[in-house]
């Protein structure tokens, strides 16, 4: 199994930039075919879809709210799955968790598909 580690939260300005980072180690992307996503999850929410790649990266989907301002992407060779978010706002504040699933294709962006998950980063926007 891959073990996964979130970093790169934080706290911001509403309309600023953070970066989060995904490792992964054990069963890595440079050597086991594995669609990724993002999820986060609002104090007294439910986990929620933020995006999703695929493994070869040719593949992405993002929830409608955070597409135009929010950027999935991944580098096999460092083992590493990012997301860009960018013009951020307060209801984007909740802890990020990163996913991952065996598979080459596929863009899954439900909390099932997903077998791996990290630990979560606290993303908090303020006004």
């Amino acid at each position: 199994q891959v073990q996964l580690v979130e970093s790169g939260g934080g706290l911001v300005q509403a309309g600023g930039s953070l970066r989060l980072s995904c490792a992964a180690s054990g069963r890595t992307f440079s050597n086991y075919a594995m669609s990724c996503g993002w999820f986060r999850q609002a104090p007294g929410q439910e986990r929620e879809f933020v995006a999703a790649i695929s493994w070869t990266g040719g593949g992405t989907y993002y929830e409608d709210s955070v597409k135009g301002r929010f950027t999935i992407s991944r580098d096999n060779v460092k083992n590493t799955v990012y997301l860009q978010m960018n013009s951020l706002k307060p209801e984007d504040t909740a802890v990020y968790y990163c996913a991952a699933r065996p598979g080459r294709v596929g863009v899954p962006r439900r909390v099932y598909e997903y077998d791996s998950w990290g630990q979560g980063t606290q993303v908090t926007v303020s006004s």
